[in-house]
């Protein structure tokens, strides 16, 4: 016994810090908390419904059995714990998530030992999950503390009468808590808003599940905070109100008079601290407490490219006389966001809600992405450093926003701080909701508007989150347009009454559902038509026949770099091609034809060619899109490419690849979404040496401030870099959140051009200060012919992939087709892709 008393006290440290129910200062922490999460944690496996049956949840507390489980790390995923443990093989190498399918058929039971040795009079304790994917129970010391469904809600049990606890005795004072996971659900339909989907063109079959946020234990006094939140208005005096609207429990069957103390301060800058204090009788049970604090003159928060991003820390103490019972810190922004109308769609005839946003009464265009996330579809493998470098990257890359959309889960709260912190807005769907096929039921109805208001009450504090959605591409699928829409609304106003935010209810809603739904031609439009029906149009072509409020959604794909290719394809399928590259959803067929459009070639005369060329193909039609939107405005009030990260190392849409490295088209989209942007309107790309070239330079301007007196410099170069043509302009303004063309360039000088020319613009103010350039290639080449070519290839795709379930990426391997005669034997005999020999 001795031998094991000295095994627990290296293995479990002890809980040694100050009380509830003490006098401290009111901006200390009056509450114990203990984090749980810790890579302290182990797991074992076993049948579905068998865990219970051998007594696992019955474990002795002091026991040690549990040492020879696997060791895991909460937060983390099931698939990343087996990983390390050496189970399988890295799910994301070659095709090994085949491989580990197995792992959704079990349960996972996952166990950790703490120890307490500080009495608990007086006080609640809790043990608070912030998440678990996506059902479990709960063990504590053996005692049954309950089940949770549902991957996004955060849950919690009181814990007083199962905790262990001695000052003199470790091994009695040791506590075994269990969670085992079930196996995680099949049919997303049956669980839509309360998982993330787990299907798409950018993962197989491998679904994820695991205990993915933080596990803590806190102790507070009889009366507790639920929730705070600092619900401001900015009054049109320029005065602002912080109404702190304090959730309270009283868990004691008496009524308390409590004191209130709450004080404001600058989080990220200098103020005097305001403080209110106030005495309210708090009844047993939970109530709404309300406190508003009057501010002369706030600091609004702004995002980046507006102003400062300034932000308030609220700490908030309750207390019984001299007794500190809880404690609340909370940070938060105050600003304004509201919604107009875009010019130029007529109400109720073009479009049914207004899609321009409004930061403290300026016009916010959104430049932004979709973020695709979380960094990793197996969170165990993701580090809050990367959360924080992604969002770096993509204001560095002139985002001044993120969408999160419902293909992907509400994100972790460091996520919503560094947009915080940083000035990016978000633009989410609030439960992910990536399906037609939801429940009818009304009880489970009510789950997933449950599952949403807790969504938004946990992350409304953050001033980033200016737009709420729901529903992404529900309507695609839904088998009752109608009762999708009803859905839609009803999911709208469950989560407007609790925040006041903008809420639209769908995008795209320009499909024939959506219609029949009663939604209008102009809403909202997925420029994803370029991609999936690769050959009808060149890509200049097709973007110049789009005309909507907003752009929810613009995607093209590529490859990731060489380097990071070596880190999830396997060595003998680098190049040509082999199997991997389907797997990891590269569409070998588009990615060539994309090219091809981009540079009159398929670009395959080596992996690093083929590569590259991807990637600057992928930049080059978001550069032209994106400057194609953008001279809409303000007709046009946002775009959001698809995607900026996807969760796992795939080749399809992402910018920034898995590895947290920019691919090359991250500098096209950087100069793109410029505020300040001046930039070349042409309606092709491909020019004979015979004819003028044309087009318009224009000026875009995001930001609300005006350039006066300002220089443009213009010049075409061919393609051994000699100047054809060099002109000067002078601009004598640029307006404030403005974009006009301001001149025509019509030049005959292509004769002795043989394969590119280049177009380079550059502004600069009246001091000489390079204010934006830009620049773009051209080719020489017979448009009309060009089309002709491309449009054949989009039959001769079409017809090839009518053979074959898209995503089934044996097409693109001559020797897994049958009417080939070919038979694919062996691992040593790795089928090529057609057409990169």
């Amino acid at each position: 016994m001795k031998k094991l008393a000295i095994v627990l006290s290296i293995l479990l440290p002890t809980l040694l810090f100050a009380q509830p129910n003490t006098m401290v200062s009111h901006k200390e922490n009056s509450q114990l908390v203990r984090d749980l999460s810790s890579q302290k944690w182990t797991m074992k496996m076993m049948l579905p419904g068998e865990g219970v049956k051998m007594g696992l949840h019955n474990l002795p507390p002091e026991d040690i059995e549990t040492l020879v489980w696997n060791y895991a790390k909460v937060p983390g995923d099931v698939y990343t714990d087996l990983w390390r443990a050496g189970a399988i093989d890295d799910p994301y190498f070659g095709r090994n998530s085949v491989k580990a399918q197995w792992v959704q058929q079990y349960e996972w039971w996952y166990a950790t030992q703490f120890h307490v040795s500080e009495e608990i009079n007086g006080q609640v304790v809790k043990i608070e999950f912030d998440g678990v994917d996506y059902a479990c129970d709960v063990w504590l010391n053996g005692h049954y503390l309950g089940s949770h469904e549902g991957a996004f809600s955060g849950f919690s049990f009181v814990v007083n009468d199962a905790l262990r606890i001695s000052k003199h005795d470790f091994l009695a004072s040791t506590n075994m808590l269990v969670v085992k996971l079930a196996p995680p659900p099949r049919v997303n339909a049956l669980v839509a808003g309360k998982k993330t989907p787990w299907f798409g063109d950018y993962w197989r079959d491998v679904i994820p599940f695991g205990i993915y946020r933080p596990v803590r234990m806190v102790s507070t006094g009889k009366v507790r905070f639920e929730d705070v939140y600092a619900n401001n208005t900015v009054n049109k005096d320029g005065s602002a109100d912080v109404k702190l609207e304090m959730t309270v429990e009283n868990t004691d069957n008496q009524a308390k008079e409590m004191t209130f103390i709450a004080s404001l301060e600058g989080k990220n800058f200098a103020m005097k601290e305001k403080t209110v204090e106030f005495t309210q009788v708090i009844k047993p049970g939970v109530h709404m407490v309300e406190k508003t604090i009057h501010l002369n003159e706030p600091q609004l928060w702004w995002p980046w490219d507006m102003g400062k991003p300034n932000l308030y820390k609220a700490r908030i103490s309750v207390k019984n006389g001299e007794i500190n019972h809880d404690f609340n810190e909370t940070v938060f922004g105050i600003r304004k966001v509201t919604s107009k109308w875009n010019p130029g769609f007529k109400k109720g005839v073009d479009v049914s809600f207004p899609r321009s946003t409004y930061i403290n009464g300026k016009f916010h265009f959104i430049r932004s992405a979709c973020w695709g996330g979380p960094p990793d579809i197996f969170v165990g493998r993701t580090s809050i450093d990367e959360y924080k470098e992604l969002i770096r990257l993509a204001k560095e890359a002139n985002l001044n926003n993120i969408r999160i959309f419902g293909w992907h889960p509400p994100e972790i709260p460091e996520f919503y701080q560094y947009c915080d912190e940083m000035g990016m807005t978000v633009w989410q769907d609030m439960i992910p909701l990536g399906t037609g096929n939801i429940p009818d039921e009304e009880e489970r109805l009510a789950e997933i508007f449950n599952e949403g208001v807790r969504v938004i009450k946990e992350r409304r504090n953050h001033p980033s989150l200016i737009m709420m959605e729901g529903g992404e591409e529900m309507l695609l699928r839904t088998r009752d347009p109608q009762f999708g829409r009803r859905f839609l609304e009803r999911l709208g106003d469950s989560l407007q009454a609790y925040v006041k935010l903008p809420y639209v209810p769908d995008s795209p809603l320009t499909c024939h559902v959506s219609k029949a739904a009663g939604y209008k031609p102009k809403e909202a439009v997925h420029a994803l038509r370029y991609f999936y029906d690769m050959g009808k149009w060149l890509h200049e072509d097709w973007y110049q026949t789009l005309e909507f409020p907003i752009v929810p959604e613009f995607a093209i794909t590529s490859v990731p770099s060489v380097e990071s290719l070596k880190k999830f394809i396997p060595e003998n399928e680098m190049w040509p091609p082999g199997l991997s590259w389907g797997h990891h959803w590269a569409d070998l067929t588009r990615l060539r034809m994309q090219n091809w459009d981009v540079f009159d070639s398929e670009m395959t005369g080596s992996l690093e060619e083929f590569v590259n060329a991807t990637q600057d193909a992928q930049g080059i039609i978001f550069q032209n899109g994106i400057e194609y939107f953008r001279r809409q405005k303000p007709n046009l009030s946002g775009i959001a490419l698809c995607h900026w990260i996807t969760y796992w190392p795939d080749m399809k849409w992402g910018i920034v690849d898995n590895y947290q490295k920019p691919k090359r088209s991250y500098d096209f989209v950087k100069k793109a979404y410029q505020p300040l942007l001046v930039n070349f309107d042409f309606k092709k790309r491909r020019w004979s040496n015979n004819e003028p070239f044309v087009g318009d330079i224009w000026v875009v301007n995001d930001m609300f401030e005006s350039y006066s007196n300002c220089k443009l410099k213009f010049e075409i170069k061919d393609d051994n870099g000699k100047v054809l043509v060099a002109h000067k302009y002078d601009i004598a303004k640029v307006e404030e959140n403005s974009a006009k063309s301001f001149f025509k360039v019509e030049e005959k000088v292509l004769k002795s051009v043989t394969k590119k020319f280049y177009v380079t613009l550059e502004l600069t103010n009246k001091k000489g200060h390079v204010l934006s350039s830009n620049d773009y290639f051209f080719l020489i080449g017979d448009q009309v012919k060009a089309k002709e070519f491309f449009n054949n290839w989009w039959d001769i795709r079409r017809q090839h992939e009518a053979k074959y379930k898209y995503g089934n990426y044996y097409q693109f391997f001559d020797e897994l087709l049958e009417e080939n005669g070919k038979k694919y034997e062996s691992d040593t005999e790795t089928p090529r892709a057609v057409g990169y020999e």
